[in-house]
């Protein structure tokens, strides 16, 4: 997914709000650095996910077969190696449609 760095700013502004109104939260650092880091953090996810993206459009389009994008297997591939993926990463599964 791509976000402008307005839009992951903005993001992270909804995220500190939240964080400020929950009694649960207390800050050890000040807003801006936290707010900075949660900026930094969602730029690595999405430059991660966008890299995975690519990688797994390069597989796919390496089989022997053609499989054309949009069609319900290139669909299932997809899912399949993107699944792979994250879990190579480390990283949990999120439930999404594409």
């Amino acid at each position: 997914m791509r976000l402008t760095r307005e839009k992951t700013v903005r993001l992270s502004h909804r995220i500190i709000d939240f964080l400020v109104s929950s009694p649960a939260v207390d800050f050890v650092e000040d807003r801006d650095t936290i707010r900075t880091e949660i900026v930094n953090i969602l730029t690595a996810l999405l430059k991660t996910e966008e890299q995975v993206d690519a990688d797994v459009r390069a597989k796919i389009s390496s089989q022997k077969k053609e499989i054309l994008e949009g069609s319900e297997e290139w669909d299932i591939l997809y899912r399949k190696y993107y699944a792979e993926a994250l879990k190579r990463l480390g990283v949990a599964e999120v439930h999404a449609h594409r």
